[in-house]
């Protein structure tokens, strides 16, 4: 936790269950990383490539996700309450009723598929 990781390359990269609780992600590139159950409260994601990761059950509460890009990915389960979405791209990304938004948060406006 707490870790600055701004600017790494982590595409594909298998970090189920890690806890990245308040770590700074900015910019770094997790295309197709396995990151289900992993925890990222208040963690900076902004400019982050999360296009087709697996994000099922992580927790992204409270998480800064300003600018990320999501295309693609998991969220079936994932808990993004209170996180900023503020220019995110979700467009692709799949989710259930078990997902958690963020208050006032529309995913089916944004793209977001439904299962």
């Amino acid at each position: 936790s707490g870790a600055n990781l701004s600017g790494a390359n982590l595409a594909g990269a298998n970090l189920s269950g890690a806890n990245l609780y308040g770590a700074n992600l900015y910019g770094a590139n997790l295309t197709w990383a396995k990151l289900d159950g992993a925890n990222f409260t208040w963690t900076k994601l902004s400019g982050v490539n999360l296009s087709g990761a697996d994000l099922s059950g992580a927790d992204l509460s409270r998480a800064y996700l300003g600018g990320a890009d999501l295309e693609g990915a998991a969220l079936v389960g994932a808990n993004l309450r209170g996180a900023d979405l503020t220019r995110a791209n979700l467009s692709g990304a799949t989710a259930d009723g078990t997902t958690i938004w963020p208050d006032g948060f529309d995913p089916k406006a944004a793209g977001v598929i439904f299962d």
